[in-house]
């Protein structure tokens, strides 16, 4: 439905999420009748879900599961991942600080630099696992 608003003007309503409610019907749908995927260039992915580029989002485990769900992690490639060999130990270390704690500590552990070749075996990791890859990085 169009809305005159001026000499010539035309406007259309738009919906915002609260103005939309989606509430159960007496007509069921057949999953196979619905299709949820979504085409990232050439890439089909069947799960609607683009993960954050964030280390407490992101891990290669969970880039993997997620590309085999059908969806895709984006890995912070600046991040502990790829900072660290074993990350583990720092996200342990980060679960266990306190408030106070928490921002000096945490500008200790990333300030530790990037390495180029742990960039190339994260990737590579997930990859191995036959899904598609996706990483972050800042200019």
């Amino acid at each position: 439905m169009e809305i005159e608003i001026g000499r010539g003007k035309k406007a259309r309503q738009a919906y915002g999420f609260d103005d939309i409610a989606i509430v159960p019907s007496r007509r069921t749908r057949d999953p196979q009748d619905v299709d949820i995927g979504w085409k990232l260039g050439p890439h089909l992915l069947e799960l609607p879900l683009l993960a954050s580029a964030m280390d407490g989002v992101v891990s290669p485990a969970t880039a993997i599961k997620l590309g085999e769900l059908g969806g895709l992690g984006v890995l912070n490639l600046e991040g502990i991942f790829t900072r660290y060999e074993r990350p583990e130990r720092e996200l342990d270390k980060i679960s266990k600080l306190s408030k106070e704690q928490a921002t000096r500590q945490m500008q200790e552990i990333y300030a530790k630099p990037v390495e180029p070749k742990l960039i190339a075996q994260r990737i590579e990791e997930i990859k191995a696992a036959g899904v598609l890859v996706a990483g972050s990085l800042t200019p």
